[in-house]
C-alpha cells in the first residue's frame, strides 16, 4: 500500500462546534484513517461555531473521500469543501515568460523593437551564428512530446502532457537558469514528429525529447541529430541512464567490486532500459544480461524488433535463456525500469553476496525496497520517500546548461559519462544510503554543467586534431 505524500495534499474547510476538544477530535479522526495532518488553521471563530481548514496529506482520491467521510462522522463537524493543493498549484499553468529588459520610454522601445531591432536582425541574416549570442537561442531548450508515453500514465496525447512538460521547463529554470519552453505535438506520426522540430529547431539552443514512446523514439532522436545543429538529448533514455551510471559507480564503490567483475540484470528494454545497457557498455561491464516480458533478451529469441535485436547483440554473451528469476540468480546489480512488483524475496536471494538493487519503476517499484534491504547491501528507486531517489532532475539541467555554454551541437556519449562521473563525485563518501547527491543539492548542476563543458571542448580539440 502507498503511504500518504504531497502528491494527494488537500485542505477541507470544515464547519466545527466551539469547544476546547475540536482540534483534537478533528486530528483524531483523520489519523484513524491514516491521513497525515500538515497545518490546521482557523478561519473564523465564534462563540458556538468555528470554521477551520484543515490540510492532509492523503494516499489517493479513494484516501480523500474517506478522510472526508471521517470527519463528517463527527458530532456537529461538516466538510464545506476540499481543495485539491495539487491542482490549485497547476491554476493557469506553472511557468510564464518575463521580459528581461525595461520598456519604460520611446528610447526603450526604439532599441528593443522597431526601428532598432532590424539593425540585429540583419546582422543574424549575414552571420546565422549570431543567433547564439543576440537571441534567446542561447539559452532556450524546446521540452517536445507527443504525449505517447507520459510517466507511467501511457498514451494520454499531447493536451494532457502539458502539466509535466510545463513542470519540466520549471525544473530547468530553477536548477540551472535555462529558459525551457513546452512542445506538445499533436501527432504521433514519426515523420510529422521530425519535420515539425526541424521547423521549430532555429529558435533553441537543444531539443529536449520527452515522453515519446519506443521504439519510435529511437528514430526520432537518431534522425534528429543528423538533421540539427543543436543537441537533441532525449530524457526518458539517457538522463536515466546518466543518474543510474553515476549512482551505480558509487554503489559498487560500497560494495568493493568492480564493473569489470559484476553481472548486470537490466530489467525493461524501453528507452530507458537500453539506454542505460549502452552507457554500461561504454564502462566495458562484465557480463550485461536484459530481460522484458518475454523473458532474457538473447540472439536465437524470435520475433525481436530492430532495438531487441540491437541489446541481443550488445549483452548476454553467454547465450543465458529463461525468465526473470533465472537472470536474477547469480548476479550482481539489478537494474529495474520496467513494471510493478516483478521480484520478491525468493529471487533476491539467489543474487550474489552484496547485491545492488535498483527498483526504479514508479510509483512501485519491481520489488518492495524494505524486502530489497533485507537481501541487498545498497537499494535505491526512484521515489522520494526512501534513500537513494534516482531522479533525472540530477542530470538534464546541468547537461543542457554545459551544453548550451558551450554552443555544442550534439551530445556524445563522451558527454554522457562525464556527467555520470560529475554527479558520482558530488558525493564524497558514499555510503549505503547515500550513492546520489539529493536532488536539491545546488552543487550538482554546476558540476553536471562543469563536466559538460570540459568534454565538449575536449571534442572540439580532438575534432580539430582529426580534421588537421
Amino acid at each position: 500500500m502507498s503511504i500518504p505524500g504531497p502528491g494527494y495534499a488537500i485542505t477541507a474547510r470544515v464547519d466545527a462546534p466551539s469547544r476546547p476538544s475540536t482540534a483534537g477530535d478533528l486530528t483524531a479522526a483523520v489519523g484513524r484513517v491514516g491521513g497525515v495532518v500538515t497545518a490546521f488553521d482557523i478561519v473564523e471563530a465564534r462563540t458556538e461555531h468555528l470554521v477551520v481548514d484543515i490540510s492532509v496529506d492523503a494516499r489517493d482520491t479513494e484516501h480523500v473521500e474517506e478522510i472526508k467521510a471521517a470527519v463528517e462522522s463527527l458530532e456537529g463537524f461538516s466538510v464545506r469543501k476540499v481543495s485539491d493543493r495539487t491542482f490549485l498549484l497547476h491554476l493557469g499553468g506553472k511557468i510564464e515568460i518575463k521580459s528581461k529588459v525595461n520598456l519604460r520610454t520611446r528610447d526603450d522601445l526604439s532599441r528593443a523593437y522597431t526601428p532598432g531591432v532590424a539593425r540585429v536582425s540583419m546582422a543574424i541574416a549575414e552571420n546565422p551564428s549570431d543567433a547564439r549570442r543576440l537571441t534567446i537561442k542561447r539559452n532556450t531548450v524546446a521540452v517536445v512530446t507527443d504525449g505517447s508515453a507520459v510517466l507511467g500514465l501511457g498514451n494520454i496525447g499531447a493536451a494532457a502532457a502539458m502539466p509535466v512538460m510545463e513542470g519540466k521547463a520549471a525544473l530547468f529554470k530553477q536548477f540551472a537558469g535555462v529558459d525551457a519552453w513546452p512542445v506538445c505535438l499533436d501527432t504521433q506520426d514519426t515523420e510529422e514528429i521530425i519535420r515539425t522540430v526541424q521547423l521549430i529547431a532555429p529558435g533553441y539552443g537543444g531539443v529536449n525529447l520527452e515522453d515519446i514512446a519506443a521504439p519510435r523514439c529511437f528514430e526520432i532522436e537518431r534522425r534528429l541529430r543528423e538533421l540539427l545543429d543543436i543537441p537533441v538529448f532525449h530524457d526518458d533514455q539517457h538522463g536515466t541512464a546518466v543518474v543510474v551510471l553515476g549512482a551505480l559507480r558509487n554503489a559498487l564503490r560500497v560494495v568493493g567490486k568492480k564493473f569489470s567483475d559484476v553481472r548486470v540484470v537490466v530489467c525493461g528494454v524501453g528507452a530507458a532500459g537500453s539506454a542505460i545497457i549502452r552507457l554500461l557498455g561504454s564502462e566495458e561491464t562484465a557480463d550485461v544480461i536484459a530481460v522484458d516480458v518475454d523473458g532474457i533478451v538473447h540472439p536465437a529469441r524470435e520475433g525481436m524488433d530492430e532495438n531487441l535485436r540491437s541489446i541481443a547483440e550488445q549483452t548476454n554473451p553467454e547465450g543465458r535463456t529463461g525468465s526473470l528469476a533465472d537472470a536474477v540468480a547469480g548476479a550482481d546489480v539489478f537494474i529495474g525500469v520496467s513494471a510493478p512488483n516483478l521480484l520478491g524475496a525468493e529471487e533476491l536471494s539467489t543474487m550474489n553476496d552484496d547485491a545492488v538493487v535498483f527498483a526504479l519503476a514508479n510509483p512501485d517499484p519491481e520489488v518492495d525496497p524494505m524486502v530489497a534491504m533485507q537481501h541487498a547491501a545498497v537499494v535505491a528507486t526512484g521515489r522520494s520517500d526512501y534513500p537513494n531517489q534516482i531522479n533525472n532532475v540530477l542530470a538534464f539541467p546541468g547537461v543542457f546548461r554545459g551544453l548550451l555554454d558551450a554552443q555544442a551541437h550534439d551530445i556524445t556519449d563522451g558527454m554522457m559519462l562525464a556527467a555520470a562521473e560529475a554527479i558520482a563525485n558530488v558525493v564524497a563518501e558514499p555510503n549505503p544510503s547515500f550513492i546520489v547527491p539529493s536532488v536539491f543539492d545546488q552543487s550538482v548542476a554546476p558540476a553536471v554543467a562543469e563536466a559538460l563543458r570540459a568534454a565538449a571542448a575536449k571534442q572540439a580539440r580532438e575534432g580539430e586534431v582529426s580534421a588537421g
